[in-house]
């Protein structure tokens, strides 16, 4: 329906359009909308009413945004609206923007009497609000006449010239997208301030040409046959899909035996496509897209704004969000895709299903569907090593009982008098009070720890292998073989950045300018940010590690202080009391530091002004990467390389804050204490970060946003809503996307601690099964009941997180080397096995770990006080390889600690590289790309060029029988000329022949 303006106006008009002739591109925009009936006068429904008021201080034609006009009352319209569609019912909503309105108040001049409708003059300002004046606007009476000597004024506070500007962009923006081809539809402004919704729909001529222009692969007609595996293989996949029917999904399946051709969409060859429906040819993700690349791309003139990401960070816009596909738990028989992804997919009670991967990209696009694609991977892989992990767990128990240095170690017939763990206040004792100790470090510290080592190194690298194979094969099904990077529009910040460079340099002759002529930011301009960055990260790495001598600090004195204690309990259980409650405290600090790191990095890459938005993502993954890898670290590589490393001798002590002793490892070891820290550390993230925060945290904001909407916004009846809230009410009640940094950051982390410590922790691989079991379910009822939709974005691959995870894999290889050689008994039993032991067993090995210090060499105010064994004791034991007191070198390192040393450093050395090799191995063995997938592409090359030629024969043959017909039609015209021509003649020689006879004739040709 059209609008028709009265002619009474049409004068008002001309002059409001001279008057507004800096805002030309608004012209023509009126005639694509139509306007919703309104209960008060407003900008939209000026024209319509046939009453003005002047909300803004510039005029446009373009003052009616709505093009959805209904007839009837609004309560019916609003009845009858579907939360998916316009209010016709027939055009889908493809995209929803937000904002908040705040109506300016309207005033008169004292004693003008009761308010009138008012509307603008052609003479109106704007005074920005650091002039002297204030903005105004002039008015006059609207009573059919128009006097322009009668002006009122009317003063803008400086949240009226505020609002009033974003009033302009919107209106500015909007029309815009009406101009790229968009159809929109919003609501009438009914209550002094609220929210409105602007909803957006694309027509078939939109999608079919950004579709082209985005060159988005879509079916073709042509069909053809997957070729499957045969022999064994296929067998053995036909079995294994037999036993696992009870765990799939109940989902539309796609077929696996058929494909459908797929080419980037092209409006020349749209013969080509299976366009059965151009309502469903395009599906809801693929709209979303285009309609979103559209709001990227289209500009404002107003401050130069560059897309809708540059006015939502200028609160001209609150959100933009594309529609969910329904509500997801109404117990009805309208199935969508939602509901059916919460029914199969979102819920704890269908954990042991798989996941529809193809269902999650589909619905929200494959940069998501390869991150849950990812995880499920991971989560599969861990299923063996938890296997393998256990196994080496319940070897340690089964021979725990056969091990003889444990045995020795709390056999109290070998009285080990060892010397005072601290000065004056600490006793000597014996060594079989550690048996409990020696006897746990055995779990972990076993010859089967080392096959586990390596065995998880060469797991990484199956798993990555793997991982490659399995993106390929969905890069293949999903269409994203030969996908080009999208050229991305700038960042908001970038362009203001920008802008703000340009205003600098306005008065200059010549402004720096790239080989291309386009502007664009120099390392000096970068070079402030980049000077933060590497302070501040500097002074957060120094923070981590001041908090890891913290805890430290906190051990020492504390453990002194509960040596004083005269309770016998509390003395013996000083050390488990002192780690267990500084693992704790480590705990707390790391979740604490992770928040603020999240914070921190995420500022410092927003000073670096990266130019698009995957640069941006990118520099900060590695900021977050390195501050939280080295936060939740760096507790763990102090236990494992640096505790009890630096502690001296009896008599020659290491002193910190004098009097206070540096630590040193437990009688069996610091592998059991490094088993502590790491599981407490890891269950400890895993359940309350990433379980407990990533429910809790979204539920307090959705609490605290819906608080904070209440208290701003006046409980006013609005008699626009319907009874029930629609879609795009029900989507904007939920948390905004931010990305999928937190998750895979969490897994990141994981995986280091899966991979980094595991020969000290075989039961890793199982702790983070069971999270990831959950976790999966988590994340996928977080995407479908508590983020809005996100926007779909194609990519081939995980990105810069492929380079993390291979990293991190090379990097455990040295670490556990390490951990084996350095942490772990294993090289020193080996060495006294092989090179010392006279039987070639284990006995005398205790014997062989102790050195002997006289005790009368001890410092004056250090020997315990009130010892009853001080006067028997002549010589205590302390763990290191030292020369006896009656050596001539008394004291320092003997000869077996340098074999020691030197086995050690060999082991690392052959360990690292054997590894090394054996995953070169299997990464040279195990193909990037599946062989039948390879030779499915080269297939698909194939058909699609004979499905090229056949349409392009079809084409031909359609033309020649054109020019075929054509031609017997010219042939017969030709005939027709020349019996015409004959007749004529022969009505010329024969003057007597009849009217009669001539009609006869022409009539019969």
């Amino acid at each position: 329906m059209e609008t028709h303006v009265p002619a009474s106006s049409h004068s008002s008009l001309n002059r409001q359009k001279a008057a507004t002739s800096s805002r030309e591109y608004f012209l023509g925009c009126n005639s694509k909308y139509l306007t919703v009936p309104r209960n008060r006068p407003s900008l939209h429904s000026s024209r319509i009413n046939g009453s003005l008021e002047a909300p803004s201080c510039v005029d446009t034609d373009c003052s009616s945004i709505i093009n959805n006009y209904l007839d009837g009352t609004q309560g019916e319209a609003m009845d009858s609206m579907s939360g998916m569609h316009f209010r016709d019912s027939n055009r889908k909503v493809d995209y929803v923007l937000v904002y908040h309105y705040r109506k300016r108040l309207t005033q008169h001049q004292p004693g003008a009497g009761s308010p009138r409708p008012m509307h603008r003059a052609a003479s109106m300002a704007i005074v920005s609000n650091g002039g002297t004046k204030k903005g105004c606007l002039k008015l006059q009476p609207d009573n059919g006449q128009h006097a322009p000597q009668e002006a009122e004024v009317i003063e803008l506070d400086p949240l009226d010239t505020l609002e009033e500007e974003k009033r302009l962009q919107r209106e500015e923006y909007e029309c815009n997208l009406v101009a790229a081809g968009l159809e929109i539809e919003k609501d009438t402004e009914n209550k002094s301030q609220g929210l409105n919704f602007v909803r957006i729909h694309a027509t078939w001529q939109v999608l079919s040409r950004e579709a082209e222009l985005l060159k988005i692969k879509m079916p073709t007609k042509k069909m053809y046959e997957i070729k499957e595996e045969g022999g064994i293989v296929k067998k053995l996949s036909e079995i294994w899909r037999k036993l696992s029917e009870p765990l799939q999904p109940q989902v539309p399946q796609e077929d696996t035996k058929m494909k459908s051709l797929s080419y980037p969409f092209s409006r020349e060859k749209i013969y080509l496509y299976n366009i059965r429906d151009k309502d469903t040819f395009f599906d809801n993700a693929t709209r979303s897209r285009i309609v979103h690349e559209i709001l990227k791309r289209t500009s404002t003139k107003t401050r130069n704004s560059m897309g809708i990401s540059t006015l939502i960070a200028n609160n001209v816009y609150d959100a933009a969000y594309p529609l969910h596909d329904g509500e997801y738990e109404y117990q009805n028989d309208d199935m969508n895709e939602r509901k059916l992804l919460y029914r199969e997919w979102a819920r704890y009670g269908v954990f042991y299903k798989f996941q529809p991967i193809d269902l999650i990209r589909k619905y929200f696009g494959e940069k998501i569907g390869l991150y849950f694609a990812w995880l499920g991977l991971y989560t599969e892989f861990l299923i063996p090593s938890s296997v393998v992990g256990i196994i080496v767990f319940l070897y340690g128990c089964i021979t725990i009982e056969s091990d003889i240095p444990s045995k020795e170690m709390c056999d109290q017939r070998n009285s080990f008098t060892m010397c005072p763990l601290c000065d004056k206040f600490c006793d000597y004792w014996n060594l079989s009070s550690a048996c409990s100790t020696a006897r746990a470090s055995h779990l972990f510290d076993n010859p089967a720890t080392v096959f586990f080592s390596i065995f998880m190194a060469l797991w990484a690298t199956t798993f990555l292998e793997q991982w490659k194979r399995l993106q390929m094969r969905l890069s293949y099904f999903w269409d994203l073989t030969g996908l080009e990077e999208e050229e991305e529009h700038p960042r908001p910040e970038y362009e203001t950045k920008l802008l703000q460079k340009k205003l600098k340099n306005k008065n200059m002759k010549t402004e720096s300018t790239n080989e291309d002529g386009e502007d664009k930011l120099t390392w000096n301009d970068r070079m402030p940010g980049y000077a933060v960055n590497f302070g501040l990260i500097l002074f957060m790495i120094t923070l981590t590690f001041s908090a890891v001598f913290g805890v430290i600090v906190y051990r020492i004195t504390t453990s002194a202080a509960l040596s004083l204690s005269t309770n016998e309990t509390t003395r013996s259980n000083v050390r488990v009391t002192v780690t267990a409650t500084a693992v704790i405290i480590n705990l707390v600090v790391i979740l604490i530091l992770d928040e603020i790191y999240g914070a921190v990095a995420k500022w410092l890459t927003e000073i670096e002004v990266p130019k698009t938005e995957k640069t941006f993502e990118e520099r900060l993954i590695l900021k977050a990467f390195l501050l939280k890898f080295v936060n939740s670290y760096a507790p763990i590589f102090y236990v494992a390389f640096f505790k009890g490393r630096f502690v001296g001798r009896p008599g020659h002590y290491v002193y910190v804050f004098d009097g206070y002793r540096m630590e040193e490892c437990a009688p069996g070891g610091c592998l059991m204490e490094l088993c502590i820290q790491l599981s407490i550390i890891m269950l400890g993230k895993q359940l309350i970060q990433n379980n407990l925060f990533e429910i809790g945290i979204p539920k307090l904001k959705k609490l605290f946003r819906k608080m904070k909407d209440e208290r701003t916004e006046p409980k006013e009846m609005d008699t626009n809503q319907p009874k029930d809230p629609q879609q795009w009410d029900l989507d904007y009640s939920l948390e905004p996307f931010t990305g999928l940094t937190p998750e895979y950051m969490e897994m990141i982390i994981q995986f280091g601690f899966v991979t980094l410590f595991v020969a000290s922790f075989p039961l890793a691989p199982l702790f983070a099964l069971l999270n990831n079991i959950i976790e999966v379910r988590l994340d996928a009822k977080k995407f479908v009941t508590e983020l809005r939709r996100p926007d779909t974005v194609r990519a081939k691959d995980i990105g810069i997180w492929y380079n993390i995870l291979s990293g991190i894999g090379k990097l455990s290889v040295i670490i556990n080397a390490f951990v084996i050689a350095v942490t772990s008994d294993f090289i020193p039993r080996l060495m006294y096995q092989y090179a010392y032991s006279q039987n070639g067993s284990m006995h005398g090995f205790i014997n062989h770990t102790l050195s002997y210090f006289n005790v009368s060499h001890l410092k004056a105010g250090t020997q315990p006080e009130n010892s009853p064994f001080a006067q028997d004791i002549l010589f205590c034991r302390f763990k290191d390889y030292r020369e006896p007191p009656w050596s001539q070198n008394q004291y320092e390192f003997s000869k077996q600690y340098w074999a020691v040393l030197s086995a050690r450093l060999a082991f690392v050395i052959i360990f690292q590289n054997l590894v090394m090799f054996l995953s070169v191995l299997v990464d040279w063995m195990i193909p990037d790309i599946p062989k039948d997938i390879s030779e499915q592409i080269k297939k698909e090359k194939s058909v699609l060029v004979d499905f090229f030629l056949t349409e392009e024969r079809k084409k031909l043959k359609l033309i020649e029988s054109f020019i075929t017909c054509d031609k017997h039609k010219h042939k017969s015209a030709t005939k027709d000329q020349r019996i015409r021509a004959a007749s004529f003649s022969q009505f010329n020689q024969s003057q007597k022949g009849s009217i009669v006879s001539f009609s006869s004739q022409h009539t019969e040709v």
